[in-house]
């Protein structure tokens, strides 16, 4: 089924005690909203409506489904319930804050926190516009949260399975917040392999595409390990396809030998390898390497400090962006 445009919920509309302003992000799996809530608080609520299942006409609060989609869109629903729940329990200052969810008009939501910021990817343009990258001390600063996020994630039994740096999102101290967690986009790639892939080439590991692998911390360690690789580089990860025919990521490491020590080179080499056994087995295992002092001093690199801006338009923007293969 072709991926379809779906309306949004009308501005003012009143649901489970907030207050819809404004649709201000949308994609193949959700729509998000900017709310406010019974005391004023501003919020961002993630709505289920995968748009390769469900249509939702103007003027119209439930999403039709057809019957031969009925099954899948339950699944994904619920396993999106599920994953709101879990994420409820986790109270991380590297992990996004879900404070509350919910069922209404045949389909679930899902309330997070607000923050101020900007997305990853953000940063990397702007200094990519400046002729600038990342610096060693930056990367492994930032990092080291990024993991302590997700050791905290895998320490609930969970997987975020879409780590990327459009969904690290970076508070005005520069501090890391995870985002947009795919549980639910698996279970349904899973469930249903007529539907596209919807992860980001480049950033997903191999066994995301592959119905007969079995997933795990390592998974989300490649993906780590590529928006690493994409700090340092200012390029995108090859998307694993190419790798397997031609590889070429290691040209691109050695044109950053000197620029980064040679330890955190290696760390990264190491997460983006194509087996899963050949790649840290914990993100305990990268703390320890982003922790310790590089043995060698790597060459300075320009850069600028986090911007302090974004806000709403910043962190919502990456809420539910659609995920397709060839994006």
């Amino acid at each position: 089924m072709a991926a379809q445009n779906n309306a949004p919920l009308p501005d003012g509309l009143e649901i489970a005690g907030y207050r819809i302003v404004k649709k201000i992000a949308s994609g193949g799996f959700s729509i998000v909203y900017l709310a406010y809530d019974g005391e004023g608080n501003a919020v961002a609520i993630k709505e289920y409506l995968p748009s390769q299942l469900a249509l939702r006409a103007p003027g119209e609060l439930a999403p039709s489904v057809s019957k031969p989609n009925l099954p899948v869109f339950r699944i994904g629903l619920k396993c999106f319930f599920e994953e709101g729940r879990a994420l409820a329990r986790i109270v991380h200052p590297n992990v996004v804050r879900v404070v509350n969810f919910f069922r209404a008009h045949e389909t679930v939501y899902m309330v997070m926190a607000y923050e101020s910021g900007h997305t990853l990817q953000d940063h990397i343009a702007r200094l990519h516009a400046k002729g600038s990258r990342m610096g060693e001390a930056s990367i492994r600063q930032l990092f080291n949260g990024v993991c302590a996020g997700v050791r905290e994630v895998h320490a609930n039994k969970l997987l975020h399975l879409d780590l990327k740096p459009a969904n690290i999102y970076l508070r005005s101290d520069g501090s890391p917040l995870l985002l947009d967690f795919g549980a639910a986009r698996q279970t349904i790639n899973l469930d249903a392999p007529m539907l596209a892939p919807m992860y980001t080439p480049g950033f997903a590991a191999p066994e995301l595409y592959s119905r007969a692998a079995t997933l795990g911390p390592w998974t989300d360690i490649y993906s780590i390990g590529a928006a690493m690789y994409a700090c340092m580089t200012r390029s995108m990860p090859p998307p694993v396809e190419a790798r397997k025919e031609e590889d070429k990521t290691g040209a691109q490491f050695a044109r950053i030998e000197g620029s980064y020590s040679p330890e955190l080179i290696e760390m990264v080499r190491a997460c983006m390898a194509l087996d899963p056994l050949a790649r840290p087995q914990s993100v305990f295992s990268m703390q320890k390497v982003l922790q310790a002092a590089p043995t060698l001093a790597p060459q300075p690199v320009s850069e600028e400090a986090p911007a302090r801006a974004g806000g709403w338009r910043g962190l919502v923007g990456r809420f539910g962006v659609k995920r397709k293969a060839s994006n």
